[in-house]
């Protein structure tokens, strides 16, 4: 796999023998509409599109067919997360990242370098790093990354088939109602609403549990314990959200926010922190037991 010097993993195109174009750059225009002109001519200009022996070709080269191109996403601007990750564990087989918040797991929409993947690359040299599972930017916490693209499948299997045990801690608001019900496991049916970007309960069978536990309690805030059963999509943020109590800052339960991307409000990180992972090592058959070394503003 290709990478280029900032760790950024490359991606290929095929150049199929029933289309005809006076040049490469003309070939990508075609083939990407939705990306300008000016950035197209912008990336040959830097080197950004090589072909499979890693030469860097110019905008103006023949186009050849049935051949492969290598070429590199390139972001103009992208928001700055000043916050680090840190490396708990890393053997031949799994590394074990401690992420902050704010910070993508993988490239996404503005986000390129900026993201946990990215920089555990260029920081390890490991190419090949890939998540096992993945937590919302929003959230802090552990995330798993195999070493071995063939061993990846072993690793993910394990929470697919529920094996592996996660304990998250939240801050939401204090309920003298809500922690009366404490210790509970809250069960409902989860499915994505109209905006893509919320989930919505609805009537039905339940896909989704949450074993919700007191840990702390204050006035206005408390601290829980949340360890999820089941894997859905915000399940951790929908649950207490329906429970009345939303988690601290968060900025699509209830009421969606629009992200200002390039103004992110850095003193407000979502109340929302991957705590304890556990699991058995398929590979090893070792127990696996790992801890966040970040705690929640409470």
């Amino acid at each position: 796999m290709k990478v280029n010097s900032e760790g950024v993993s490359a991606s290929r195109v095929f150049l199929p023998a029933d289309q005809s174009h006076p040049n490469v750059l003309q070939f990508f225009i075609k083939q990407f509409p939705h990306i300008a002109v000016e950035e197209w001519e912008s990336r040959f200009a830097q080197g950004l599109v090589l072909n499979d022996e890693g030469r860097a070709l110019e905008a103006g080269e023949p186009y050849q067919a049935n051949i492969h191109l290598i070429y590199f996403r390139r972001l103009a601007r992208e928001p700055e997360i000043p916050f680090e990750e840190q490396i708990l564990y890393q053997d031949d087989h799994i590394l074990v990242a401690d992420k902050p918040h704010f910070l993508p797991v993988t490239p996404s929409g503005l986000y390129l370098h900026q993201t946990l993947l990215n920089r555990l690359k260029k920081t390890t040299g490991i190419q090949t790093l890939s998540p096992i599972h993945r937590i919302d930017r929003d959230t802090a916490g552990l995330v798993l990354f195999s070493v071995n693209p063939s061993e990846r499948a072993q690793y993910q299997n394990l929470f697919r088939d529920r094996l592996v045990t996660k304990v998250y801690e939240a801050i939401a608001p204090y309920s003298d109602e809500l922690t009366k019900q404490l210790p509970m496991t809250y069960c409902s049916r989860l499915e994505e609403s109209e905006h893509f970007l919320q989930m919505q309960e609805v009537p039905g069978e339940p896909n989704s549990d949450t074993l919700i536990e007191l840990i702390q309690a204050k006035p206005e805030w408390a601290l829980y314990r949340l360890i999820p059963g089941s894997g859905k999509k915000h399940q951790l943020r929908c649950h207490l959200n329906a429970l009345g109590a939303p988690i601290k800052h968060d900025q699509i339960y209830p009421i969606l926010t629009p992200y200002q991307e390039y103004e992110l409000d850095f003193s407000k990180p979502l109340q929302l922190l991957a705590k304890e992972i556990a699991f058995k090592d398929p590979i090893t058959q070792q127990q696996r037991s790992f801890t966040s070394q970040q705690k929640l503003e409470f």
